[in-house]
């Protein structure tokens, strides 16, 4: 059986406060045998690096994400650059824009983080993990300011023109359980679009698990549901599919 390689998913989050060490520690034992953990903004980033530090098959990104980046400060970049020494911090992430909750800060203080923790990652040469909610046009075009930009549109929303785009410049496409949900069209007329050897599978742990399991604690085991969605609508063999992906995500994080 193909382990899996599980791109984008939150153990630094309270969710697992409970039993987060014992599910981590099970993980390999389950065929799971890579995690990524992003972080969001200081606090969940160190965590994640921590928890990377400790686990052999689990790495890290820093970076604050759209939602939580009011604090930021260009100071708190030095604190990123800092972390991403370690050798377990392979991505500035998770970061991007999201105009989909009122609350969220402003377009522009969203644009105006996004824009330096891309330079940032230019800087250390280190690939990115972009979060894209109903700001399509916007990360794109903040993206093309950057083009030897290179990473993962995480949990891809945007159409399948979007797609090519971000295709022919080198990005990856990461899908989640929601390409598993009744109402996914857009999502599956991606999947079935998107070159095999640029996609991605990633649980978002927590959040977002796929069917069977919708609406219970996501974990990264689940990523083989996802995986069997997409090798169903491609004709593929879901263990080819999940070896493929595995791959993509070593080539992309620079691991081993």
């Amino acid at each position: 059986m193909a382990l899996l390689f599980d791109t984008h998913a939150h153990y630094d989050d309270e969710a697992f406060d409970a039993d987060r060490d014992a599910l981590l520690a099970a993980m390999p034992g389950s065929g799971v045998g890579l995690i990524l953990d992003p972080g969001c903004d200081l606090e969940s980033s160190r965590r994640a690096v921590e928890l990377a530090e400790k686990y052999p098959h689990v790495y890290a990104a820093v970076g604050w994400h759209p939602e939580n980046c009011a604090p930021y400060t260009e100071a708190s970049l030095d604190v990123l650059r800092q972390w991403a020494q370690s050798p377990k911090v392979v991505a500035i992430g998770e970061i991007g824009l999201d105009y989909y909750w009122e609350q969220n800060p402003p377009r522009e203080w969203q644009q105006k983080v996004l824009r330096d923790q891309l330079a940032l990652a230019r800087e250390l040469d280190l690939p990115v993990i972009i979060h894209d909610r109903d700001a399509h046009a916007d990360s794109l075009a903040i993206v093309q300011e950057f083009p030897t930009a290179r990473g993962v549109f995480h949990c891809f929303s945007g159409s399948v023109e979007m797609a090519r785009e971000l295709l022919k410049r080198g990005w990856y496409l990461g899908f989640d359980g929601p390409v598993t949900y009744k109402n996914a069209r857009k999502t599956v007329e991606v999947a079935l679009d998107c070159p095999l050897e640029r996609m991605l599978l990633e649980t978002d742990s927590p959040y977002m698990a796929p069917v069977p399991l919708r609406g219970t604690r996501n974990d990264s085991r689940n990523v083989r549901h996802i995986a069997e969605k997409i090798a169903a609508l491609r004709d593929l063999d879901t263990d080819a599919l999940l070896a493929l992906t595995a791959e993509n995500g070593r080539r992309l994080f620079g691991i081993e």
